[in-house]
């Protein structure tokens, strides 16, 4: 397989797991994460299992996810998006970088920014 289809089958694998889990899926995460999982983030457990139990518990579980860009290059896909409560209508904008190995995560670092009101990000925050 070359960079350029190993690019586009990760990000076919990575949109079509946030479609469902923004959907209410979580168990889609049991196909998508690999056992071994890695999480990058602070205070987020590694591991498939610790982390589909963090994540259903987590504000990301019941909130709107707004998909804004993918990008994928080899085994990286990077996704950027809008996530937003109706307790928190502002929300967060939120990257996420995974690292796939045999059409599975194994990685996954996150960067989130809460999302100012409209007059101090004059060019939009997305």
């Amino acid at each position: 397989m070359n960079d350029s289809s190993k690019a586009a089958r990760n990000r076919h694998l990575v949109l079509h797991g946030f479609t469902r889990f923004a959907a209410g899926d979580i168990d889609v995460l049991r196909t998508l994460l690999h056992e071994d999982f890695i999480e990058h983030s602070p205070g987020n457990p590694s591991g498939r299992e610790a982390f589909i139990a963090f994540i259903a518990e987590a504000p990301v579980a019941r909130a709107r996810l707004d998909l804004k860009r993918v990008i994928a290059d080899d085994d990286h896909v990077v996704m950027h998006y809008h996530m937003a409560t109706d307790d928190d209508p502002r929300g967060v904008a939120v990257i996420d970088v995974w690292r796939l190995i045999d059409e599975q995560i194994v990685e996954h670092w996150d960067v989130v920014q809460p999302v100012p009101e409209a007059p101090q990000v004059p060019h939009g925050m997305f």
